[in-house]
């Protein structure tokens, strides 16, 4: 049985609870990203590799996605959502803490699951909620939401977490914390501004109606997972083009910092505020341009519209994915902004896709899906293939050549990928696949 429910809400009325779905994902990628920042830190007092750190970083990502993500999808489609938000929320604040008192690569480890786990798979539930605050052609106003929210989660795990590591070294960690490093204060302080910041979520936040079903919510499994084999020639390639587009962000956003620190001598206090105002502007202008151009492009009458803006700024990506080896910081940082700003309007375009050309019983699914396929790949694969390119180059210091490498030649395939999925688009959720 199929059901619209009309367009549903005006954005305006949906506005404050997309802003709090926003600000969930803010602190998820804070708790996220933040390990990035004082990572060199954390290595010399814990005596790491930078395989070890690639471990961390990687592989204890992409573990939980790689387990949990499909589980919760289904969660995701069939359960209370806003439940699964703050259990989420907790994760990744546990995570955090855990990562402030870490007396070894085991407890690091351990922390970096919870917090990639409550940090990845809440950006699922929210999109799931986001869909159903608003209709089909405001959808991509409503992911420019949720993608301000990441990316100002992002920049302030660079620019706060910089700050913090800055501050604490040079004042001293507050006493009440007790006598630790300063990388370990910034973790124990954002746990507990990451507790604060969920409570809105339990206080204001309620479950949206579901809309746009076709097999209907509590549709047995079989059904389901056949109305998604059937859109596997559209499905396919478009998880391609993003997890490639996932891929090459989340290694840049693991190893840019450690670049900036061996190749051109800066301290995390020198490029933490440039730095997060270049991830912080990347992910407001992306957000901007990648919300427009899906909503424009849905509007468009031909199959797939709203994948044009992803095949664009992926073939932009190509050139950006140099910056690692750019001549000095300042082309360093123009690099970046660019890179970023084309993986976030992709980024952003593919999530509308998902959210305005799939039935609402196969949302959670397919993003559980790509959560599980891109945590393997972007953080269980990528960070470490970085180092072992690096090795095969000459070793460690040609960590930048090697992230550069990569870039260029994962962008490549995302800008090829994405041309097929356009072509076996749906026009809409209900539409039947061809």
């Amino acid at each position: 049985m199929t059901s619209n429910r009309g367009e549903g809400p005006s954005f305006l009325s949906a506005m404050p609870a997309l802003l709090l779905l926003a600000l969930a994902i803010a602190a998820g990628r804070i708790s996220s990203e933040v390990f990035a920042v004082v990572q060199e830190s954390a290595k010399a007092e814990l005596d790491l590799s930078d395989f070890q750190l690639s471990l961390v970083q990687g592989v204890a990502a992409a573990i939980p996605l790689a387990t949990m993500s499909i589980p919760l999808g289904l969660m995701i489609d069939r359960h209370h959502r806003m439940r699964l938000l703050l259990a989420l929320g907790v994760a990744w604040t546990v995570g955090l803490a855990m990562a402030g008192w870490a007396n070894g690569m085991s407890m690091l480890f351990v922390a970096k699951m919870l917090s990639s786990l409550g940090a990845n798979c809440s950006i699922a539930v929210c999109i799931s909620i986001a869909a159903d605050l608003c209709g089909p052609t405001r959808r991509g106003a409503a992911m420019l939401i949720l993608t301000l929210g990441k990316w100002a989660g992002t920049a302030s795990a660079f620019a706060l977490g910089g700050w913090l590591v800055g501050k604490l070294a040079a004042d001293g960690v507050p006493a009440w914390l007790g006598d630790i490093a300063p990388w370990r204060g910034v973790h124990l302080m954002l746990a507990i501004g990451s507790a604060v910041l969920i409570m809105p979520l339990l206080l204001f936040l309620r479950e949206p109606p579901r809309r746009e079903t076709v097999a209907g919510v509590g549709a047995p499994l079989r059904v389901v997972m056949r109305e998604l084999w059937d859109r596997r020639a559209f499905l396919v390639p478009l998880f391609v083009g993003q997890i490639s587009v996932a891929m090459v962000d989340t290694a840049a956003g693991i190893w840019a910092a450690p670049i900036l620190s061996r190749s051109y001598g800066l301290q995390p206090n020198q490029f933490a505020s440039w730095m997060g105002a270049v991830i912080f502007g990347a992910g407001v202008l992306g957000a901007v341009l990648g919300g427009l151009a899906a909503d424009a492009g849905h509007k468009l009458q031909r199959r797939g519209g709203i994948l044009l803006g992803a095949i664009v700024t992926s073939g932009l990506a190509i050139p950006a994915a140099l910056f690692p080896i750019a001549p000095d910081t300042t082309i360093f940082a123009i690099g970046l902004f660019f890179f970023l700003l084309c993986g976030t309007i992709a980024g952003l375009i593919v999530s509308a896709t998902l959210a305005t050309l799939l039935p609402n019983e196969l949302r959670g699914l397919c993003l559980g899906l790509f959560i599980a396929i891109a945590g393997v790949i972007s953080f269980g694969i990528a960070p470490t293939l970085i180092t072992l390119v690096s090795a095969l180059l000459g070793g460690e210091a040609q960590l930048a050549m090697a992230l550069a490498i990569v870039g260029v030649v994962v962008s490549t395939l995302a800008f090829a990928a994405f041309p097929f999925a356009m072509r076996r688009a749906p026009r809409s959720a209900t539409e039947r696949p061809v």
